[in-house]
């Protein structure tokens, strides 16, 4: 009796992670009307710029992201408000939000096929939600690729955490992944072994590119307050259909192919592409794609910072809020 009641939930279980993820596959088509979301934005940015003037709170800054959460003074107990705290294209990404808190504790012991509770890898691979943090500084160098599974949050809060000198960050296929407050560099090539992707499944990876942060047909992701500097090729590559995205409060240094937005001018699936990027500072040491778009609609928001001499970038003034269309 308890096998078949068990195996009877784990259906039912299995049944409504599948509801979920195919309502929000069909959530992710594009915006019919895009300019509702920039206009949307603007109200946001000018309201809290508004309050922050009027000095009604002394912890506004004038951004709506950094707003939203910083003035809670027990963040740390109502973490998952951050899910609520997005903008723009990739505002309705949740993260992890309906799920429990997983805390990292094991920094090493990275095992791709097997991993072992208490790691990266072993929560991000799960089916169900998981609002993922960690109970120390640590330094995290990944053996291979590490494969997001739907409904995931990374949030490095409270403590400094760099995934660094490895494969790093791909979400593949998989929907509504919240990336807050890490520090991703030195990533390196993976591939030509196997990696698990979930509980149930690993399969063969060829070799990666070695980006930073790699979106290939993702949908609801948002990419916030993270470091990112010195991949073997891109920071934060968005393609092959990837939509309803955000990079916001990123501080991208030290490289060459900073960020590349859709995979080709053939591929036309790209063109369906919606991204916001706002309040990221370009700094040193930049060369080109900052960012490089094919097709997607996409806009750039109030303080979007350049201070460093880069030869290939999209011509946009701090402080100016731009739109560009393919």
């Amino acid at each position: 009796m308890n096998t078949m009641l068990n195996s009877s939930h784990a259906f039912f279980s299995l049944i409504f992670l599948y509801c979920i993820f195919f309502s929000s596959l069909a959530l992710s088509s594009p915006v019919s009307d895009p300019e509702l979301i920039v206009d949307e934005v603007h109200r946001k940015i000018n309201e809290s710029i508004s309050r922050r003037n009027l000095g009604y709170f002394s912890c506004e800054t004038g951004n709506p992201i950094d707003d939203c959460w910083r003035c809670d003074k027990d963040w740390e107990k109502n973490r998952k408000r951050l899910a609520d705290c997005g903008i723009g294209f990739g505002k309705n990404a949740i993260g992890g939000r309906d799920g429990e808190i997983y805390v990292v504790t094991d920094p090493g012991n990275d095992d791709p096929v097997n991993p072992k509770p208490g790691t990266l890898r072993y929560a991000v691979i799960q089916d169900e939600p998981l609002w993922i943090i960690f109970n120390r500084d640590m330094t995290i160098q990944l053996k291979e690729e590490l494969i997001m599974n739907s409904f995931k949050t990374l949030d490095g809060r409270g403590a400094s955490v760099h995934i660094a000198g490895g494969p790093c960050i791909t979400i593949q296929y998989v929907t509504n992944i919240i990336i807050h407050g890490l520090h991703i560099h030195d990533c390196k090539q993976g591939g030509n072994t196997y990696v698990r992707d979930s509980p149930e499944h690993y399969g063969w990876r060829t070799i990666s590119d070695g980006d930073g942060v790699s979106i290939f047909g993702g949908s609801h992701v948002w990419v916030d307050h993270c470091s990112l500097s010195n991949c073997n090729d891109g920071l934060i590559d968005a393609i092959r259909g990837s939509t309803a995205i955000t990079i916001s409060n990123n501080y991208l240094t030290h490289h060459n192919k900073v960020m590349l937005l859709g995979h080709s001018d053939t591929y036309e699936q790209d063109k369906n592409m919606q991204v916001t990027i706002a309040f990221n500072h370009f700094g040193e040491g930049l060369v080109q794609r900052m960012p490089s778009n094919m097709y997607p609609k996409f806009h750039f928001l109030y303080y979007n910072r350049f201070s460093s001499p880069f030869s290939q970038a999209i011509a946009v003034l701090p402080y100016l809020d731009r739109e560009f269309t393919s």
